[in-house]
């Protein structure tokens, strides 16, 4: 999809502010948030795979955090100095959904934070449920 349209029609409302206009879910409201089980996060623009459950932690932030991703190719990096911060933003390279930020207070083994807005993902668990944030 290239243009505005063709993802609003794709798009919840406020998947789309999230994943095509870099806006922020309220922290710990996001459906994946206490996610457990076993599985992939996929965006939920793409489906590109991009976290796996076995690096995802509670970092107490409100949002799903993960400690590494599972593809370089499918997750960018880009400095993000909205809101009167210095970030490092966090989105899909296939389809350029903004995700979250990067952070590095994470735990080992990379001490990274990938903060994700629960509602730019969707989860697949191993048995194959699908779970949309």
């Amino acid at each position: 999809m290239s243009n505005n349209d063709d993802w609003q029609s794709k798009l919840t409302e406020e998947e789309f502010r999230v994943t095509r206009q870099a806006g922020t879910e309220r922290p710990f409201t996001g459906i994946l948030l206490n996610e457990a089980r076993s599985g992939e996060y996929l965006c939920k623009c793409c489906g590109a795979v991009l976290f796996e459950a076995s690096t995802k932690f509670d970092a107490g932030c409100g949002w799903p955090s993960f400690y590494d991703q599972t593809d370089s190719e499918n997750v960018g990096f880009r400095e993000d100095v909205s809101h009167g911060m210095h970030r490092t933003e966090i989105y899909c390279k296939q389809c350029n959904a903004h995700l979250g930020h990067v952070f590095p207070d994470g735990p080992e083994p990379t001490g990274q934070r990938y903060c994700v807005n629960s509602v730019s993902l969707t989860f697949e668990s191993d048995d194959k449920e699908i779970v949309k944030g």
